[in-house]
């Protein structure tokens, strides 16, 4: 199809809520590596990724190999019957995470690792309240929009009851008003207000992402999880750490994002990246919190065998590559290259992240911190002009989101730095300062 069929039926036959980033959709034809060219052959240089998702990169040939073999062998079969790759996944799955987490159960999606995560918490635990915090993002189901602390993602007209938001660790806007870090790290402390004035006072679950993915990748202190699990396991909750966007070497040296945190969850979800674009979801959890589900349950299309060898393959490319090593090495020197050029232009108040996981906010003013989201979405503009793909997220809609394939190298990094300061410096030649 070309272009302008594309565009047509989209607007005949999909969900106008189905959101898209410029203002002219990009259509992508297909993509290899670093790399995505759209319909009309034009070659962009792919920092996004997928929203996290193509973690090895495009098409990685032993991903693309080990799906095409295994879809001339078996496509379906359904959790009613077990097989060699879901539960080869699940023993090499129980090898990586942190520490107790053993048995695994597997979905479609992040939403749907979410939901189980908290079915299974509350079946353990016997509360029902939930702690989740504010700019999170959890997904589209109800529950999952109800974990979710950003308006323009809650726009659902039904929300969950048993979800209390605490303060989240935003250090740039802090709730508080303080500064890390003679603030003593109050917004962790906020979280056992939250359950003493906002739950029964025992909770089912703590939730929380790493670092908060579509809220702006926001990033917390080192002391903050820490402090946090202790108040969580003082009112009986679970610990559940959301690493759809963070799991799989997105942060760097781990395999995990919490284990930067130091903390070891009873319970961690993860999707996207796992395997490199075909959709899963995981929950993998302590094996007393497993076996606490109560009843007999099934995932129809949950840990099928294209993906089960799919997610396998995409693991066995991160160790055979050594990518949690690249990824610390290039995330950091991708973020050095970002700070140099936030030195050079007003508009990025701040730069974080972690690894390959790596967010600038835009801002009109340093001093008020004004958010920008209208340069934002023009700095998205110009960038995809100069060849390069980068996505956005935040409350405010003003920060970008850098997260390229784990595989990529300075060069590629220094590729995104060129398209990003011509894009600014274009920017501030037509009055955006």
């Amino acid at each position: 199809m070309t272009r302008d069929e594309v565009l047509k039926k989209r607007k005949d036959y999909i969900f106008s809520c189905v959101t898209h980033f410029y203002s002219e959709p990009l259509i992508a034809d297909h993509g290899q590596a670093q790399y995505l060219w759209d319909v009309e052959g034009r070659r962009y240089l792919d920092f996004f990724g997928g929203i996290l998702t193509v973690g090895v990169g495009h098409c990685h040939p032993k991903v693309s190999a080990a799906i095409k073999r295994q879809a001339d062998r078996l496509v379906h079969s359904a959790t009613v019957y077990p097989t060699a790759e879901i539960v080869g996944l699940a023993e090499k799955l129980a090898h990586i995470t942190p520490g107790r987490l053993q048995k695994s159960f597997f979905t479609n999606s992040g939403t749907e690792a979410n939901e189980a995560a908290v079915l299974v918490a509350r079946m353990h635990t016997g509360a029902f309240d939930v702690v989740a915090l504010r700019h999170g993002y959890s997904g589209h189901s109800h529950l999952a929009k109800s974990l979710t602390a950003m308006a323009p993602w809650r726009k659902s007209g039904v929300i969950s009851v048993g979800i209390a938001h605490a303060v989240n660790p935003y250090c740039y806007r802090c709730p508080l008003k303080l500064t890390y870090p003679g603030c003593g790290v109050a917004c962790a402390e906020d979280v056992e207000e939250t359950i003493r004035t906002a739950t029964s006072g025992s909770i089912a679950a703590f939730v929380a992402e790493p670092i908060q993915g579509a809220g702006g990748f926001i990033t917390p202190p080192p002391e903050y999880f820490k402090i946090v699990f202790a108040i969580v396991k003082k009112y009986g909750g679970l610990f559940i750490a959301d690493e759809v966007q963070t799991g799989f070497g997105r942060t760097g040296q781990k395999w995990f994002g919490i284990e930067h945190w130091e903390v070891e969850p009873d319970i961690l979800t993860g999707a996207k990246a796992m395997a490199n674009g075909t959709p899963v979801g995981l929950t993998i959890a302590r094996p007393e919190v497993a076996d606490s589900f109560k009843g007999s349950t099934i995932s129809t299309f949950g840990g099928n065998p294209i993906t089960a060898v799919a997610a396998r393959a995409t693991i066995e490319v991160i160790e055979e590559e050594r990518l949690l090593e690249n990824c610390a090495r290039v995330g950091a020197y991708f973020r050095r290259r970002l700070e140099e050029l936030q030195q050079k232009h007003p508009l990025i108040g701040d730069v974080r992240g972690m690894g390959l996981m790596q967010g600038l906010e835009l801002v009109r003013d340093r001093r008020s911190q004004e958010p920008a989201p209208e340069e934002t979405n023009e700095l998205m503009e110009r960038c995809r002009a100069h060849g390069l793909l980068i996505g956005k997220g935040g409350l405010y809609n003003n920060v970008v989101r850098l997260s390229p394939p784990l595989n990529v190298k300075e060069s590629d990094c220094d590729q995104a730095i060129e398209a990003m300061d011509k894009a600014f410096a274009e920017m501030e030649a037509a009055g955006r300062r």
